[in-house]
């Protein structure tokens, strides 16, 4: 599996250390680990300096599991706003941290004790930066 690229907010940035923070202060879940690794790698950048392609927290996202086609939608929230029936994932499950900060079109891998799962971005269907840095609402 080749290192990865991310881009995250300065926003996301702050939020997601706080939740590793917490949690280790709490006697935090192995989970974090992976996230904490993935914020080591990231490329922090303000929200009107994020590109809009790239998954961010609160992110509506399209995704398709490159071996069987079968195509998913998710929105990345914290831990506490996950909900398997709304489609809110949690940043710590192994898909969210995964696509955190990768961007439309990108092939994200990850290990599964089955050996590697390969998803793809398909579309990017909301990303609250885009959105409030969008023209439309600075007509308002």
């Amino acid at each position: 599996m080749k290192s990865r690229k991310i881009v995250i907010t300065e926003d996301d940035r702050t939020q997601l250390v706080d939740l590793i923070a917490t949690a280790d202060r709490t006697g935090g879940r192995t989970d974090l680990d992976a996230l904490a690794q993935e914020l080591q790698k990231a490329r922090t950048v303000s929200s009107d300096k994020v590109p809009h392609d790239v998954v961010t927290m609160n992110s509506k996202v399209v995704l398709e599991d490159i071996d069987s086609g079968k195509e998913m939608s998710y929105k990345l929230v914290l831990p506490k706003y996950a909900n398997v029936d709304t489609g809110a994932i949690s940043v710590l499950a192994p898909i969210g941290t995964a696509i955190l900060g990768y961007a439309e079109g990108d092939v994200v891998e990850w290990p599964v004790p089955a050996g590697i799962r390969r998803i793809k971005i398909k579309k990017i269907v909301f990303q609250p930066e885009a959105a409030s840095n969008s023209p439309a609402k600075d007509a308002k």
